[in-house]
């Protein structure tokens, strides 16, 4: 009868856990959306339409043709995203496409009732910190689940159904067709300009989601694997081994038995480690490749910023 109860107790404790842990992460999610809606509107009203700028992607084209037109940006940054947070839902899912929906028409509110103060008429410092803010928001909002911009939708399914284009050459090859309308439109200094914030705004980005910590991982080959993995043990980063053989010259003759030891750090242990390894095997084979991010193992859970 105890140990019944015993059992009812932690399955009803697991579940309590279990939903405190879900809430939490909602409302993680939740307010990195509104301070990502927040610093947008402030890049977009705060910065660059006094100035005539705009950004890259779906943004972009509604801050040009809010220009053009006349048109009310508020309206056009949601209308034109509509077609990309269906093409969403249908590839990544109903709960993706709701966050994005509302965080789409929490930034449409945001432009169209909340003033913010004209900050700057100095055309660098808006180019700047109009990218900055603008860059900043749309992270913010990735980081959250959601999306400000479809642009990386469209990109995501263009590059599948392509099969040769990657995400990065779509989204290059539709901000050239975007900056070359600005070109004709609002005349070369603005989309230089334009150019320009663009950078910094992708930059940004870039910065919110990977971070000051962004993970590389390292791979080792070198006849001293066990002496690495313990110089690289004593940094606090798991290590995983994999056996190989070294092979040398034309004909791939096989040589001694090599460990292939490989691990995740931060960019900014990098240095020491790579040090470390030399001075135990100044032959060592070191490779470095990018890693977006990590579940698991004894990697550091990512904070907000890193």
């Amino acid at each position: 009868m105890f140990l019944q109860i015993n059992y009812k107790c932690r399955f009803i404790l697991f579940h309590v856990v279990s939903l405190g842990m879900k809430l939490r992460g909602h409302i993680e999610s939740f307010v990195l959306i509104i301070l990502g809606i927040f610093s947008a509107g402030m890049g977009i009203k705060g910065f660059l339409l006094s100035s005539g700028f705009i950004d890259g992607g779906v943004t972009g084209i509604s801050m040009l043709l809010a220009k053009v037109t006349g048109a009310p940006i508020s309206i056009l940054i949601f209308v034109i995203n509509l077609p990309f947070l269906v093409l969403g839902y249908r590839q990544l899912g109903i709960s993706f496409a709701v966050r994005s929906a509302l965080a789409i028409a929490g930034l449409s509110v945001c432009l169209a009732f909340i003033h913010f103060p004209d900050v700057t008429h100095d055309l660098l410092l808006t180019a700047v910190f109009g990218g900055f803010f603008l860059g900043a928001g749309i992270g913010l909002a990735i980081r959250g689940g959601a999306v400000l911009d479809g642009t990386e939708i469209a990109a995501l399914l263009l590059s599948r159904k392509t099969g040769v284009l990657k995400i990065s050459d779509v989204i290059l090859l539709f901000n050239v067709v975007i900056f070359a309308a600005a070109v004709f439109f609002l005349g070369v200094e603005p989309a230089l300009y334009s150019i320009l914030t663009y950078l910094g705004a992708s930059r940004m980005v870039e910065f919110v989601i990977n971070g000051i910590e962004q993970y590389t991982g390292i791979t080792v080959v070198s006849g001293k694997g066990d002496e690495i993995r313990q110089a690289i043990l004593k940094h606090g980063r798991g290590v995983t081994i994999y056996a190989g053989k070294s092979g040398y010259g034309k004909d791939g003759h096989i040589n001694s038995p090599r460990d292939i030891v490989f691990t995740v750090a931060t960019r900014l242990e990098i240095p020491s480690i790579k040090r470390e390894i030399l001075e135990i095997d100044p032959a060592a084979f070191i490779v470095q490749q990018s890693i977006e991010d990590t579940t698991g193992g004894l990697v550091k859970r990512k904070g907000l910023l890193h």
